[in-house]
């Protein structure tokens, strides 16, 4: 994740869940795994391409998984 998105940056695209939310949900909520979030925000319950670079399904990947985010965090 070097690359820096603000917190309205939309991660999870069928449910319109952003960065800041996820980040929240980590920090405040103390999600710590991918079903946390879902159960949290809903993001990645829909095609779950968000999750993971191995979820992708689109045909351009995403700039920014789930995962990412929760590895980031949980090195914190």
């Amino acid at each position: 994740m070097a690359r820096s998105f603000p917190h309205s940056f939309v991660v999870c695209t069928c449910k319109h869940v952003t960065l800041g939310e996820i980040i929240y949900s980590i920090k405040e909520k103390g999600a710590t795994t991918l079903d946390d979030l879902g159960n949290l925000t809903d993001a990645g319950t829909c095609c779950k391409s968000c999750q993971n670079s191995q979820s992708d399904i689109g045909v351009e990947k995403m700039e920014l998984y789930l995962e990412e985010i929760l590895n980031k965090f949980n090195k914190e």
